[in-house]
């Protein structure tokens, strides 16, 4: 495994801890403090949790998103990575 699929693996490990989070928040209320809930630009000492139709309607969705594009890109490269070989024999035309 190269470097770059480690990376890759390690995103995907981070966006569905994230949205394991998310879905967890939405059913019980927990890590309503988490670090990942919080809004870019925010006033010091604002606690609040975050809305319940933000996690739905936008965390959620994005992170999905995020992940699944994340899958495309690891399938993308181990596949050149298993064909690199038989690509550049089929560009050469040989």
């Amino acid at each position: 495994m190269n470097s770059k699929e480690k990376a890759i693996l390690d995103r995907i490990s981070i966006f569905e801890d994230a949205i394991a989070k998310g879905r967890e928040f939405l059913e019980t209320g927990k890590h309503a403090d988490w670090h990942g809930f919080r809004p870019m630009f925010v006033q010091k000492g604002w606690g609040l949790p975050p809305h319940k139709d933000w996690i739905k309607n936008v965390f959620l969705p994005r992170r999905e998103k995020a992940l699944s594009e994340a899958h495309k890109t690891l399938e993308r490269l181990t596949l050149v990575g298993e064909n690199r070989r038989t690509n550049r024999l089929q560009r050469t035309g040989r």
